[in-house]
This record gives C-alpha cells, structure tokens and sequence, in this order.
C-alpha cells in the first residue's frame, strides 16, 4: 500500500470511530452500577434528564443526570453547563442531555464518588414548566370529609351538652 493510501485510511477510521463513540447507544445507570470494574476508565455515553442544582465549581461544574433509574453526577465545563435551561424538579422537567465521558467506579479526584467526566455534550431536549392542574375529584373528596368531620365534631359538642 502506498502512503497516501494509509494515510486516508487512517483518518477515514479516526473520523468514523471518534463519531462512533459520540453517537452510539448510551448505557444505562443500571448497567454502570452493575459492570462498574468492567466500564471503569473508558469512554462511555450517558443520557438523560438533568435533575437538581447546577453546582459550579471554577471553570467546572458537577451536574447529576437521571436516565429514570438513578442519577449519576457529571463533571462538565461550567461554559457548558451554562447551557442548561431546565432542571428537573416538582415545577419543571429537566434538559435531556447526552454527555459522552470517561467512567469513574471511584474518582481520585472527587473524593471515591463514581462520576463521568464529561468530553462532549449534546442537548437532546429542552426541558419545560410543569403546569400543575387542580384534580377536582380529589378536591370535592376533600371537601366531602372535611363536611363530615363537622358534623362529627358538632354531633360531639350536643353530645357532651
């Protein structure tokens, strides 16, 4: 094989591979938790819903991710988490984002916590403002018990007299 040829090949592999790895199917919190010695140290992808407080630290900030069973924290620039417009909590539903890093089980530099570190991020979804509705069956229910709790307690007052 001549050079030119190699070299093409090479950068056909690193494009390829690199968009591979940005792209492919994330994995679970689940199956992190579980096979955390086997994923421990790699490139990995995690999405889901940005819960809680954005927790900027310097030029970093720590951001905890739900993909519906657990959350995980990931450690992003803060120019990144900047970006966050939603995050998850009884009044909004969170940003889905998905965040392509390296696996920690127990990172040496945040104290033995298993967190990502993130490399690339993408926002998958914007998240929203929750509007609560007033259930009205639950609010006629209410107001139902709380007539008989009157009469109860007015039954008691004649009762005593």
């Amino acid at each position: 094989m001549n050079n030119k040829f190699k070299f093409i090949l090479i950068i056909l592999f690193l494009t390829l591979g690199c968009q591979g790895i940005a792209f492919s199917q994330s994995l679970s919190s689940n199956q992190l938790i579980i096979n955390g010695k086997e994923y421990d140290g790699k490139l990995i992808a995690f999405s889901g819903e940005v819960i809680g407080d954005v927790m900027l630290r310097g030029d970093f900030a720590w951001v905890n991710i739900n993909d519906g069973e657990n959350a995980l924290g990931v450690w992003m620039p803060a120019a990144a988490a900047k970006e966050i417009g939603f995050t998850g909590n009884y009044k909004s539903r969170g940003d889905n984002w998905e965040v392509v890093g390296v696996f920690h089980r127990a990172c040496l530099e945040h104290g033995g916590d298993l967190d990502i570190h993130a490399q690339s991020l993408r926002k998958i979804s914007a998240g929203r403002i929750i509007k609560e509705k007033l259930n009205y069956d639950k609010a006629q229910l209410s107001l139902i018990l709380l007539g008989a709790l009157f009469l109860i307690w007015i039954s008691m007052l004649f009762k005593h007299k």
